[in-house]
């Protein structure tokens, strides 16, 4: 039977980070990815301030910069007649970093494990699906898994698996940990629309009517859109067709009128089932869930991943010298939690108030679209600019960011693609 010291399922952004540090603190670590590369669309593609700042800990700020992205540095809301109004101003966030980075996440992917492919102690196994738990009595002892490409079975023991494979986890499914979950009030349909030069939309940007609410976000030559719909409504929105679906793209953003028709099909809209939820424990005796595995949580203000790389950067802390010397107990799986329950809860808060006041409501409208009125709390920011630092904090930074370890740091270096 395999073995390592540290086996991580998912490599993912919490995944991939979880993995480097651990292995860069001297731990024996292997990341199984079931999928043979990177290359998924529609995933996450936001690189927060407080990760950008772990990238420059880690000395890969260079290397990120080499891989091509657009910076973001202000969130606008879209109103009537063409009119903006700031919701977030990301230049007045503390520190060197004060922007949202655009990155598609396979070129970030790749960019971590080059970097991780550096440490002799780092094991990266694609095509490798997990499917099923190892256990001693109520310990869990490693994984049993199937090779994707030539369908071979078999098994990893680790003395610690890390379940970082998103909100579906089969890990944290498999030993049945207790769930608190919210509900949500919408879904979202993804897809893509052309940007051109002369659009007046350098940031991302969201429009907010009754009835509707789309966001906007600069892709180089294309704006990967959001539309929000009422949850349970999918069915019935596809059986309305495209061109009612591009009336309704127009109606609520007028200047998308010249290229709404690249939605050729209402295929070109790709669904996200919207989960709001946490589990009441993240661990059992020799597994802990860490990202969305412990905390799925709503695209409002994209936060999700930012999330869940601070609570890599934090297992690592916590977990490097306890699995060095072999000794990682129940006890210290729960310090993870311990310490990133804090900022779970205050962004889980804020998605919920936003959810039941302003979101629900909207959506719950029977209308098409009316003119939007523009909440206090937004005209009060125009009116006071400072103020517009606060959403930008929390959406770029958030409470308690986490930052690399001391035995995770190296000077600045370009990574060679592999």
């Amino acid at each position: 039977m395999e073995r390592t010291t540290c086996l991580v399922v998912g490599g993912g952004p919490a995944g991939m980070v979880l993995g480097l540090l651990l292995a860069r603190g001297g731990v024996e670590v292997t990341v199984l990815e079931k999928h043979g590369d990177f290359l998924r669309d529609f995933r996450g593609d936001t690189v927060h301030a407080s990760t950008l700042t772990l990238m420059d800990e880690l000395g890969l700020g260079p290397a990120f910069e080499q891989v091509p992205h657009q910076d973001v540095d202000k969130l606008e809301a879209l109103l009537d007649g063409g009119a903006k109004a700031t919701i977030a101003d990301l230049s007045r966030l503390p520190g060197p970093n004060k922007r949202i980075a655009m990155v598609p996440q396979w070129d970030f992917l790749d960019l971590l494990a080059d970097a991780a492919r550096l440490e002799p102690a780092f094991s990266l196994r694609m095509n490798t699906e997990v499917t099923a738990i190892t256990k001693s009595g109520n310990r869990v002892t490693g994984v049993k898994y199937r090779d994707r490409v030539d369908g071979h079975e078999g098994e990893i023991a680790a003395d610690l698996v890390v379940a970082a494979d998103g909100r579906s986890s089969i890990l944290r499914a498999a030993v049945e940990l207790p769930v608190h979950s919210f509900g949500a009030p919408m879904d979202v349909w993804w897809f893509r629309l052309p940007r051109k030069e002369t659009d007046d939309l350098k940031g991302g940007a969201g429009r907010f009517s009754a009835g509707s609410a789309m966001v906007l976000i600069p892709r180089g030559d294309y704006f990967q859109c959001a539309f929000l719909i009422r949850k349970g409504t999918d069915e019935a929105l596809r059986a309305e067709g495209v061109e009612k679906f591009r009336q309704r793209v127009v109606t609520l953003v007028p200047w998308l009128a010249d290229r709404v028709d690249h939605i050729s099909s209402i295929d070109d809209c790709k669904l996200l089932d919207v989960k709001l939820d946490r589990l009441r424990r993240w661990h059992v005796d020799g597994l802990l869930c860490i990202g969305d595995a412990a905390h799925a949580m709503s695209p409002v203000g994209g936060v999700g991943i930012n999330l869940a790389v601070q609570d890599a950067v934090a297992a690592a802390t916590l977990l490097a010298k306890p699995l060095r010397e072999g000794r990682v107990t129940s006890a210290t799986l729960a310090k993870v939690r311990g310490r990133r329950l804090f900022p779970t809860l205050v962004i889980q808060t804020v998605q919920r108030v936003i959810h039941r006041l302003f979101l629900g409501r909207k959506l719950g409208s029977t209308e098409t679209v009316s003119r939007t009125s523009v909440p206090l709390p937004l005209k009060i920011a125009q009116k006071l600019p400072f103020l517009q630092a606060v959403p930008a904090y929390v959406i770029a930074i958030g409470p308690r960011p986490e930052h690399a370890p001391e035995f995770a740091r190296r000077a600045p270096r370009v990574i060679t693609r592999s």
